[in-house]
This record gives C-alpha cells, sequence and structure tokens, in this order.
C-alpha cells in the first residue's frame, strides 16, 4: 500500500470571472502544498465558474478558459508551486466539424491535471445531464477519453460530476481498468435533504469502481443555484473517510492508504456500458511512493438538520447575489409580517444589519400591531428603516383613476412596489422581494407589486416552512452569519394568523385553504407532478382540487415575470418547472 494525501478544494468561483478564479486557484493550491498534499482537486468548470450557460456558445469565452487554464498552469511554476499536481475544471473544446444539433464550436465540461508547470492530460465529462435544472445537451459534447495517472505508485482516475450519477461510463471503465482513486470534480447544487443522496451514491460508486472515491463539491450561490460543498471522502468499501462542512469554503485534507500499480501504461479503449467506447490513457507522472508519515486523523464535519441547512442556503445565495452583482445594500418592505420580516433577517444574516434597509408603508388598512411589529424588529436587528405612508399616495391615484374590488387592492401593492424600487434607483439598493413559494404557486401577488425587485430569497419556501425557519433562526444561529441579535424575530409576527391588508379585516384565508392544507397539496401538485385524479386518490379534498390546480396553472404569467430566487426544494419554479403560458390543457378528475 502507498500513502497520499488528497486536498479537495471545496470553493466559491464567481461565473465568468477567469482571472479571479485563478488568483483562487493559486492561493489554495498553496495552501494545499502548505499542508503537505500530494494532490489538489478543485471544483467542476472552477476556472470559469458553473454554470455559464450561454457563455460557452462565445468562442472568445472558450478560447480565455483554454488560454487562462495554460496560463494557470506556467504560473503555478513559476510560484513554486509546480510540484504539486493539481486536478480543475475548465471549458475546452471538442474542435468537432460543425453540425446541425451540435452546440456552436463543440464545447466541453472539461477537467485537465495540472503539472510542473503544463498541461498534462484533459478530459470531458462523459454523461450530460438534461433534467431538472440542467440543459448540458444545449452546451455541450461529451468526452470519451478517461486519463488513469500514475502518482507516487497510485493509479488516480478523473471523472466529472453527472459521471457518478448515472450508470456505466467512466465509472465501469475505472472498474474494468482498475485504479487506487477516483477523483471526482463537481458542482452539485443543493437542495433540502439531498447530502444523504450523495453519500449513498458516492459509496456505491466506489464500490463498483473498486477505488477509493474523492468527490470535491462548489460553494456558493449562483442567480437560482445555491451549491453546498459537502465534499466526500470515501474508501473502496463506500466507507465514510472525511467530509467537509456545508454552506462554507474549506480545504479539506485526507490520508489515504492506496495499493501500489504495476499496471502497464498506454492508451487503451474500453466499452463503457452504455453503447459508447471510453478510451483510457494510462501514464506516468511519479513512480515512488512516498516514505511512509504519520497520516492526520479524517474529518467527518457534523451535518445540519433541515431547517438549518435550508436557512444557511438562504443566507449565502442572498449574500453572494449581493457580492456577486456588485450591491453594496439591499431594501425591502417591511410589513411586521411573517414573510417579510424573515426576509430582513435572512438579509442581515447574510450582509449584515448596516446593509440592511427596510420601509415601512403603512396604508388606511394596515393595522396598528403591523407597525409596532415591523418597529420592533427594525429595533431587535438594528437595520435602517424609514416610514413611507401610502394612504395619500393611494388617493391621488383613485381621484383619476376609478378601481374598485381587487384591482383598488392591487393599486395599493403598486404603490409600495413603486416606493421601494423608487428608493432603489435612488441610493443603488438591491430590492429583495418577500413572497413565498405557496403565495408564488397561487398567484398570491400582485404583479409590478410586492412581485416588484430583483431577487426574492424565499420564492421556493413554502409558507409552513417560512413559519418552521423563523422559529429555527430565533432559537439558533451558525457560524458565519452577521446578525448578532437574540430572538431577532418578533414573536407576534410568527404567531399572528397572515394578512396582506388591503382592505378591512383581510385574512389570507378569505382567498386561499390554510396553509398546512394547501401546502400538501401543492407539493403533490407541483413537486411530484400528481395529476387531478393521483390527488384525489392521495386524499385531497376533490372541490379544493380543482380550485388549487386552476389557480396554480392561471399564475403561470406572474411566475415568468417574477425576480430570481435561490432553489431549496427538489422542484423550484424557474429552471426546474417550465410550462407554457399559453396553455388550454386542464386537469380533469375523471
Amino acid at each position: 500500500m502507498a500513502q497520499l494525501r488528497i486536498a479537495l478544494a471545496q470553493t466559491n468561483p464567481a461565473v465568468g470571472d477567469l482571472t479571479a478564479n485563478a488568483e483562487r486557484l493559486v492561493a489554495w493550491t498553496r495552501d494545499a502544498a502548505d499542508r503537505g498534499a500530494h494532490l489538489a482537486v478543485f471544483t467542476e468548470m472552477f476556472l470559469t465558474g458553473y454554470p455559464v450557460e450561454d457563455l460557452v456558445l462565445r468562442t472568445s469565452f472558450v478560447e480565455a478558459s483554454i488560454r487562462t487554464l495554460e496560463e494557470t498552469a506556467a504560473r503555478l511554476e513559476r510560484e513554486g508551486l509546480g510540484h504539486l499536481p493539481v486536478v480543475v475544471g475548465y471549458v475546452d473544446r471538442a474542435g468537432l466539424a460543425p453540425r446541425v444539433g451540435q452546440p456552436k464550436g463543440a464545447p466541453l465540461d472539461a477537467a485537465a491535471l495540472l503539472h510542473e508547470g503544463r498541461v498534462v492530460t484533459r478530459t470531458a465529462k462523459h454523461h450530460l445531464p438534461n433534467y431538472g435544472v440542467f440543459d448540458e445537451y444545449r452546451y455541450f459534447v461529451r468526452g470519451d477519453r478517461l486519463p488513469i495517472f500514475r502518482l507516487h505508485g497510485v493509479d488516480v482516475a478523473i471523472a466529472v460530476c453527472e459521471d457518478l450519477w448515472q450508470d456505466g461510463g467512466p465509472v465501469s471503465v475505472v472498474g474494468q481498468a482498475g485504479a487506487g482513486l477516483l477523483v471526482v470534480p463537481n458542482a452539485s447544487p443543493y437542495e433540502k435533504e439531498k447530502d444523504d443522496v450523495r453519500l449513498e451514491l458516492v459509496a456505491r460508486r466506489a464500490r463498483e469502481a473498486g477505488c477509493a472515491l474523492a468527490y470535491a463539491n462548489q460553494v456558493g450561490g449562483q442567480d437560482e443555484l445555491v451549491f453546498d460543498g459537502d465534499s466526500i471522502v470515501v474508501d473502496a468499501s463506500g466507507a465514510l473517510v472525511a467530509r467537509a462542512g456545508q454552506f462554507r469554503e474549506e480545504l479539506l485534507v485526507v490520508d489515504l492508504d492506496l495499493p501500489v500499480s504495476t499496471a502497464a501504461t498506454g492508451i487503451f479503449p474500453y466499452d463503457a456500458g452504455d453503447g459508447t467506447t471510453i478510451t483510457v490513457d494510462r501514464f506516468v507522472v511519479s513512480s515512488e511512493p512516498v516514505e511512509s508519515y504519520a497520516p492526520e486523523p479524517g474529518v467527518i464535519a457534523e451535518r445540519l438538520d433541515l431547517p438549518a441547512e435550508v436557512y444557511s442556503a438562504l443566507v449565502l445565495s442572498v449574500r453572494d447575489y449581493v457580492a456577486k452583482n456588485g450591491f453594496q445594500s439591499v431594501i425591502l418592505g417591511l410589513s411586521g409580517g411573517i414573510d417579510s420580516a424573515l426576509v430582513a433577517t435572512i438579509a442581515s444574516d447574510a450582509i449584515g444589519p448596516s446593509r440592511v434597509h427596510v420601509a415601512l408603508m403603512p396604508s388606511r388598512y394596515s393595522s396598528d400591531h403591523s407597525v409596532s411589529d415591523a418597529d420592533e424588529l427594525v429595533r431587535r436587528q438594528g437595520i435602517h428603516a424609514r416610514v413611507v405612508p401610502i394612504a395619500d399616495i393611494v388617493t391621488a391615484y383613485e381621484k383619476e383613476i376609478d378601481l374598485s374590488g381587487l384591482a383598488a387592492e392591487n393599486l395599493q401593492a403598486r404603490v409600495r412596489g413603486m416606493i421601494l424600487m423608487g428608493l432603489s434607483n435612488e441610493h443603488g439598493h438591491l430590492v429583495l422581494t418577500t413572497g413565498n413559494k405557496s403565495e408564488l404557486a397561487t398567484g398570491y401577488s400582485t404583479l409590478y407589486g410586492d412581485s416588484a425587485g430583483g431577487f426574492a430569497p424565499i420564492k421556493d419556501v413554502p409558507k409552513t416552512m417560512v413559519w418552521e425557519l423563523a422559529r429555527w433562526r430565533n432559537a439558533h444561529t451558525c457560524p458565519g452569519f452577521l446578525l448578532d441579535a437574540e430572538r431577532p424575530i418578533p414573536e407576534n409576527s410568527i404567531v399572528k394568523e397572515p394578512s396582506a391588508e388591503l382592505r378591512p379585516d383581510q385574512r389570507d384565508t378569505d382567498s386561499l385553504p390554510p396553509y398546512e392544507v394547501l401546502d400538501r397539496l401543492l407539493d403533490d401538485y407541483v413537486e411530484k407532478d400528481m395529476g387531478s385524479r393521483e390527488l384525489i386518490a392521495a386524499g385531497h379534498d376533490p372541490a379544493l382540487v380543482a380550485r388549487v390546480i386552476r389557480l396554480v396553472d392561471l399564475a403561470e404569467y406572474k411566475r415568468r415575470q417574477y425576480p430570481p430566487g435561490p432553489k431549496i426544494t427538489p422542484k423550484n419554479f424557474g429552471r426546474d418547472r417550465r410550462l407554457p403560458i399559453t396553455n388550454r390543457w386542464r386537469e380533469s378528475a375523471g
């Protein structure tokens, strides 16, 4: 057996910022070298950030990615780090002739091995995901090459992200060809309770490949996606050896005892088990095992419980959206209700209360407790607040245009939206929209009113979970949260009956069923794609099924115009769920 010390760089790249990402690679590689690592592994498409979407269809972007990779290899050598092999993801091209149905330029979701100032080998993702938030047949062509390099006597293979999630392909070939270690750069986005699925998958693939497996995952927010890290190392039996934390950058260093290889080098074709052939390229980087040393104990970070991981995902998403898009501050409408209270708290934890601004915009229908609850939250958190009464503004509109019923209610919401956008224009704040998933599903929001804004932190959070997260945050905190306040959300905001307060004595239940009933039905209809008959068979009230399906289907045009927000469920509105706006299909219970 031979020893190898592996360093997994669980890092937070910025999409398109190749220079800054390369700087981070050098810094983290230096850290890995200082800790005695024999191999450093970065995440999928680290140099370009992930996902880059249609940027890969630009020749200039792909060329910049390849150039940055080669320049980074040379820089590592110049800075005395060339001795440490580095696996890193980037965008490459396949060099295929153009043809119909192939992405422009034939881009590759690639990974490379950098060593001694040069790019030693390149490979690319074989399995391209085309489900959920992924659309990679649009962007990439598949790779068909698997490098296995000998490092200090141990054969190390490289596969990329989705190559673990599907049967056949590189994992099958590693099992046939043999290796001591399989390293896998990943950009696997967060959804609640996914970490248990990942661990089982990594363990199963290690057993199939017959070798230890090191899974390095990205961390950070990118538009609607949040990456939670949770990098994992298992041995050949699938037993957990080391695991990084969630929602934080970390260099996970682990010592492994691995078999010494004497396999012949060269180029060999293998049946990938999925109807394709993968070419294995075996070569030597260093053949002699390292001298025996005292290994460091493997670190297994404690897992967060469900409310903690969801809340942490929302905080990280807001922090990165603000930072990566160049905002210095945020603003939101604070009503005294639970949704805006939770969003304000998330923002304070993400960027600090000194950078959070709120507008209290009472109307003629606002209750006394709405104002007092909002004031109490401002006091507890120390955020910036201003009061902008809207009654006179609404009256001025009503003098010029005759509105009644729902139109009059929506006017109040649109006045508030206009005020927030005006303050955003004046002061450069990012407007945070405060609607939750239950409201977004049923269309219980006003277009160009409470749906106005630039980012929607809880758009994928059902109402019942909003309450759960608020109660959790009042009882807990986590390292990295920037709000230092006990019980930051007033209890009355949590326990009082929700209301939009757009007419006298209004309650959400005037228009919607109780949220605990609604959210169960929405989960089955939206997340699980059940039809009417399936919903009724699952125990939902037939009349309520018909009513809620109609509400959800009619609100599609509103959701298309809603701001982006972090995905935390298996199926969010946006990248995951794409339905036509003009749509005459109607679910029938018959």
